[in-house]
């Protein structure tokens, strides 16, 4: 068929006719737009030999993309319009591709309330003058870590990057070798540093580092060291012929040659990991009192709330961090600075265990574990599963190596179809369930899910584990 035989979308004219009749009091000109992109989306479906829509289909169509922007259905609104919920059957409790930290909820309910209004975020109330920036997330962070001072940036890359450029640019930064990590991304110390305008003097070897290497550099006056930076590896573990220096001793020698510790936790406990059957973490208030001035960690991984990056110390280089016109490009908005501030709020209220999630099924007994997994195996078919012992990681280069005991059921691949169908299923399913595979089996490790979504999680399961593999196609 030649082009001149194709037939033609009608024109945009005649569907933003039908499109205005059932758009209501949306903008003319955004129904104008979309009735421009459903007419060539016609035309090229038509170029490759699709069958021609009416005018009415086409103005439907139109309809239906504005109603999929703003998550409305004629009249009514669709709850989980936006990005889509999944249930995290993986086991990984912070979990990088899966938006890391559940926020508690009384951080979600913080930043609606600043999202929804006005709130007292540069103004003294009692002068009506603006004042100092929203800072109740600095204060309890000044609580929780005996720090100074303290303040709130965007994400952990954003905190090292800010506070290394106090060497000032060109500045030496000395870090061990053993400490050049990769973070995840694919983003590497070096690269932080070389874009953040210092310069990297790598001290020590792979596996060993000693105070003396860090002393030989610092009395090096053609390096100009102003900033030792500690990076904990917190997604690796170096072990056998390995050796780190002590900070105290460290920090001693630094202070001595007129530079500063930066201390980079990356995780960054508020509370002690050995509650919970993990090894130790370091936590800012151990590195603090132990010498380091400036300590960096995230707010989505052990602390369990908003992304963020959180840098307590010494109240001299926090000032002078808060003045550098970089920490204004780096800063959070009203809805983050409210949501960090009510996650620490419920460490101060000793409510941290049972209110963040985190922490939540991180202390979650084993035997509960068991007793969920029993009663899911009583709603799938027989056969069809069977509950199993498991381990759980942390995440988000938390605690590395350390996994903790779990319970779930592993499924029956389906109608001879491969585990990795049965996933891509679950995935594909309302709602969408992550899990894993282990021995050539999809599990589903319970120490990850919330008990208020087993209903909908044992729904999900019977569904993909019931369809046929014709329903695929």
């Amino acid at each position: 068929m030649s082009a001149s035989d194709r037939p033609r979308p009608p024109s945009v004219e005649r569907v933003l006719a039908v499109a205005r009749r059932a758009a209501g009091d949306r903008d003319p000109d955004a129904v104008l737009a979309v009735a421009r992109e459903v007419v060539d989306g016609e035309r090229a479906r038509l170029a490759s030999g699709g069958a021609p829509r009416d005018v009415a289909a086409l103005g439907a169509a139109t309809v239906a993309t504005l109603e999929a922007f703003d998550g409305s259905v004629g009249a009514g609104r669709v709850p989980d319009a936006g990005p889509t919920r999944v249930i995290n059957a993986t086991g990984v409790i912070i979990h990088t591709n899966l938006g890391r930290a559940a926020w508690p909820r009384a951080a979600s309910e913080a930043a609606r309330r600043a999202a929804e209004g006005s709130i007292l975020l540069e103004l003294d109330r009692a002068t009506g003058r603006r004042g100092v920036r929203y800072r109740a997330a600095e204060d309890h962070l000044v609580a929780l870590t005996g720090a100074e001072d303290a303040l709130v940036v965007t994400n952990n890359a954003a905190a090292v990057a800010l506070a290394v450029g106090l060497t000032g640019r060109g500045g030496g930064v000395a870090v061990s070798r053993g400490e050049l990590v990769e973070i995840g991304g694919g983003v590497r110390i070096p690269e932080i540093l070389r874009r953040a305008g210092v310069r990297l003097v790598e001290v020590g070897t792979t596996n060993r580092t000693r105070v003396a290497d860090f002393e030989a550099a610092l009395a090096d006056p053609k390096a100009r060291i102003r900033i030792v930076l500690r990076v904990h590896p917190s997604n690796f573990v170096q072990a056998g012929f390995v050796e780190s220096p002590d900070l105290a001793a460290l920090a001693e020698v630094t202070h001595r040659h007129g530079a500063i510790v930066i201390d980079d936790l990356g995780s960054g406990a508020l509370l002690p990991t050995e509650r919970v059957g993990l090894a130790h973490e370091p936590t800012p208030r151990e590195r603090l009192a132990a010498g380091a001035d400036l300590v960096t960690f995230s707010g989505d991984k052990l602390v369990g709330g908003p992304q963020a990056g959180l840098i307590v110390g010494r109240h001299d280089p926090i000032a002078r961090l808060r003045k550098d016109p970089l920490a204004r490009a780096m800063r959070p908005d009203k809805t983050i600075l409210a949501a960090v501030a009510a996650t620490l709020a419920l460490y101060r209220a000793g409510r941290a265990m049972t209110e963040i999630p985190v922490w939540r099924m991180l202390a979650t007994p084993v035997d509960d574990l068991r007793r969920r997994s029993e009663a899911l195996l009583v709603t799938l078919s027989e056969g069809s599963a069977e509950g199993i012992e498991l381990e759980s990681t942390v995440g988000g280069g938390s605690v590395p190596g350390e996994t903790l005991p779990s319970r779930g059921v592993a499924l029956g691949a389906a109608a001879g179809r491969a585990a990795t169908d049965l996933l891509a299923r679950l995935r594909a399913g309302d709602p969408c369930v992550i899990a894993r595979i282990e021995r050539d089996r999809v599990v589903i490790d319970l120490r990850t899910v919330p008990p208020e979504d087993d209903a909908a999680l044992a729904g999900a399961v019977a569904c993909a584990l019931a369809r046929r593999p014709a329903d695929d196609r």
